[in-house]
């Protein structure tokens, strides 16, 4: 398993450089010039020039790219060209609650997907089995700022319950802050949940066909014991790859539904770093998004030997 972990790791240092490449590559192909946003419309040649200078953006393209590189190495992101803050403050600032909500999205979507998921497999082709899938189906094609604005209408408006956006760090008032990132996560966690039930579901119905499953039965286990010692374990191994790749694109920021609720997360952050033309600020968000989400694909492997003791790493 170590040496499985090691190889993993060093396989994905190329990866990330590629990564590198295109999170700087498609950021300088962003219109606009940040020193002419900074400055104004009305800011003279001459400052505009000079703000360039100062921030490296009239050096070619490589050296510029060469400097980021190795900066990133040392754990220097640069500074935000918007108030001259540190980048890698920033992150280290917005990413806990962003962190935050998909883990409670995840834990709902969990929850939700579960018993979802089994019960449509162990009742094929009943009302169940289709009144699940009805809500997959509609859990995957409603949009999530929809979803987001239904539910504040719903809970915030009409019944008053819960307050529609806002943030409370968790160590300041806890239950205010589960409160708060209800509706959020809720919006986050009912994709996800439609996701992972119908991996579920499909990996269930197959493994309740194998023939180890029968034998099982024919020995006089229980049926209980039977669907959850070997059909659930067996069956989890792609449901656990899908709930990696959900919970790595929340890790990346939820840009639309962070916006909704107020939240001052990663996705905030990287929408407002768009909107000034914060070039450092857009390459750390991303690039820590990226890192993220080999990060969660990193446990995910490691996971899967847990679950199944099939497999094995050598």
């Amino acid at each position: 398993m170590i040496q499985f972990a090691i190889r993993r790791l060093f396989a994905a240092l190329p990866t990330l450089l590629v990564v590198t490449v295109l999170v700087f590559g498609m950021v300088q192909l962003l219109p606009g010039d940040p020193a002419r946003l900074l400055l104004g419309e009305e800011a003279t040649p001459q400052a505009v020039t000079e703000l360039r200078h100062s921030l490296g953006l009239d050096r070619p393209v490589p050296e510029q790219y060469a400097r980021w590189l190795v900066n990133i190495g040392q754990l220097d992101f640069g500074t935000s060209v918007k108030d001259n803050s540190s980048v890698l403050g920033l992150i280290a600032d917005k990413l806990p609650t962003t962190i935050e909500l998909a883990l409670f999205a995840m834990l709902i979507a969990a929850l939700i997907a579960l018993p979802a998921g089994m019960i449509s497999a162990l009742h094929r082709d009943s009302w169940t089995d289709r009144a699940f899938t009805l809500f997959a189906l509609s859990g995957i094609s409603l949009p999530n700022f929809f979803l987001g604005i239904l539910l504040i209408y719903i809970f915030s408006i009409r019944l008053a319950w819960i307050p529609a956006s806002g943030y409370v760090p968790f160590t300041q008032d806890p239950a205010k802050n589960l409160l708060l990132l209800l509706l959020p996560a809720v919006t986050l966690g009912v994709h996800s949940a439609a996701v992972l039930a119908r991996y579920l579901r499909s990996s269930m119905l197959e493994t309740l066909s194998q023939d180890y499953v029968r034998t099982a039965h024919a020995k006089g286990i229980t049926r209980q014991r039977v669907v959850l010692k070997h059909g659930l374990r067996n069956a989890l191994v792609p449901v656990i790859t899908a709930f990696g790749l959900q919970l790595g694109g929340l890790l990346g920021g939820a840009v639309i539904t962070e916006q909704i609720f107020s939240v001052p997360g990663f996705g905030r952050l990287l929408v407002d770093a768009v909107f000034t033309r914060d070039l450092p600020v857009i390459q750390g968000v991303v690039l820590v998004s990226a890192v993220a989400v080999f990060l969660v694909s990193f446990l995910v492997d490691l996971t899967y030997a847990a679950v199944d003791p099939r497999i094995r790493y050598h």
